[in-house]
């Protein structure tokens, strides 16, 4: 069986250790050398940068997120092993773990890494989809000939130097198709190289359950709940039409998934659509300083991103969801692009005033849309407001001390609300 040393590359046949350094991280498998589509996804993404940058975080468990009344974006793996989870009650993740570091995320300096990954990716295929800053699918096909060493050795390599040169690590999912590619990253996490190849894709998903397909949140598991859809296997004893009557599209494509079938091919132009920031309060409210402070932070956050991506928007939007969960979603259409947060933040509090007093409020969004080069953006001015160019000027300027000296340094008193 034709195997990896996934820490020197060489390329080895039925061994347990390297023959070559000794390692035991030796990868082995039939199709080894046969697949193509891979997914790759860093680990603890936000956390790893902050343990990389500073070393007395190594053995602690880490938090990336907000205040109390916050959620947790990202938790290291010795956090994860407490129970903490993404998108989890900051409240609660303190519970499990009361002995975390927390800290806020520093959004510019992820991106920068995440372009730092995305370059060495692009080093092995044209044809690179990301996902978000710390995932992305590649179609290595026909590079083979191109870099001398079949993908699943090129992909050993990439993590291996994303370890070395940036100090972080990622998981790998190989496979024939984005599907089973995504599935397999999640296998062996952290710092896994997971391997599902055609000969086997029945029997791996035989006994799975449907909760693994991507985009299959409660909601969709309640309804396949109903119908007595909990693994593959009970998806394999419908037929299509019956499917597709009960779940419509979705219904097309579990059919097809069930039997390890993916068409969609790796994309590598497939534009980013919006650029958004939200919050779910720990207790709800209807204080207006308290959302005027939120909705601050979060046009900061959104501007922070649309700059690391060299990126500007034409729509701003505004999300609100009451106690009752009903959602309120207002947008307005910008005369030119902007990226400001000034200017994103203005537009959004503009909304939040016209929605009136219907809170209190459990939640609170804003998004930036309709998106093109940031070469785009804010070049017309705003005629109604003179002051409008000497606030961005200022921005830019609190930008570059941020950059230099760290978020914290210069902080807008409503940041404080």
């Amino acid at each position: 069986m034709p195997g990896l040393c996934r820490d020197c590359l060489t390329h080895l046949t039925n061994e347990r250790r390297c023959t070559a350094c000794g390692s035991p991280r030796i990868k082995s498998h039939p199709e080894l050398f046969d697949l193509s589509i891979a997914h790759m996804d860093c680990d603890a993404f936000y956390a790893s940068v902050e343990k990389r940058d500073n070393p007395e975080l190594a053995d602690k468990p880490v938090i990336i997120g907000g205040g109390k009344r916050g959620v947790v974006s990202t938790a290291c793996y010795v956090a994860r092993i407490r129970g903490v989870r993404s998108a989890m009650p900051m409240f609660k993740a303190l519970q499990l773990c009361p002995d975390a570091v927390v800290i806020k995320p520093r959004m510019s300096v992820y991106a920068q890494v995440s372009r730092d990954i995305r370059a060495m990716m692009d080093e092995l295929t044209p044809v690179v989809e990301p996902l978000s800053l710390d995932e992305a699918f590649m179609d290595l096909s026909g590079t083979e000939r191109l870099h001398g060493a079949p993908p699943a050795a090129m992909l050993a390599r990439l993590v291996k130097r994303m370890k070395d040169e940036l100090g972080v690590t990622g998981s790998i999912g190989l496979s024939h198709n984005k599907f089973l590619a995504k599935v397999a990253s999640d296998l062996d996490k952290p710092r896994g190289f997971s391997v599902i190849g055609k000969a086997e894709t029945a029997e791996f998903l035989n006994d799975k359950p449907v909760r693994l397909i991507w985009g299959i949140g409660p909601a969709a598991q309640e309804s396949l709940d109903r119908a007595g859809i909990r693994t593959f296997n009970d998806l394999l004893r419908w037929d299509q039409e019956a499917l597709t009557a009960r779940f419509g599209s979705m219904g097309y494509r579990l059919w097809h998934l069930a039997r390890g079938q993916d068409k969609r091919r790796v994309s590598a132009h497939e534009p980013m659509k919006s650029i958004s920031n939200e919050t779910t309060f720990f207790e709800d409210t209807a204080n207006i300083e308290v959302l005027d402070g939120h909705l601050w932070r979060m046009a900061l956050k959104v501007s922070d991103r649309a700059k690391a991506k060299d990126l500007a928007g034409r729509v701003v939007t505004l999300k609100l969801k009451k106690a009752n969960h009903k959602v309120l979603t207002r947008r307005v259409s910008l005369r030119d692009a902007t990226q400001i947060a000034d200017r994103i933040y203005r537009t959004a509090k503009g909304l939040f005033d016209q929605v009136g007093d219907q809170g209190p409020y459990r939640l609170l969004g804003c998004g930036l849309s309709d998106l093109c080069p940031a070469d785009q953006a804010d070049i017309s001015g705003d005629l109604l407001d003179p002051d409008a160019v000497r606030r961005s000027q200022a921005e830019r300027a609190t930008d570059q001390i941020r950059q230099r000296f760290g978020p914290e340094a210069i902080v807008k008193g409503r940041a404080l609300r």
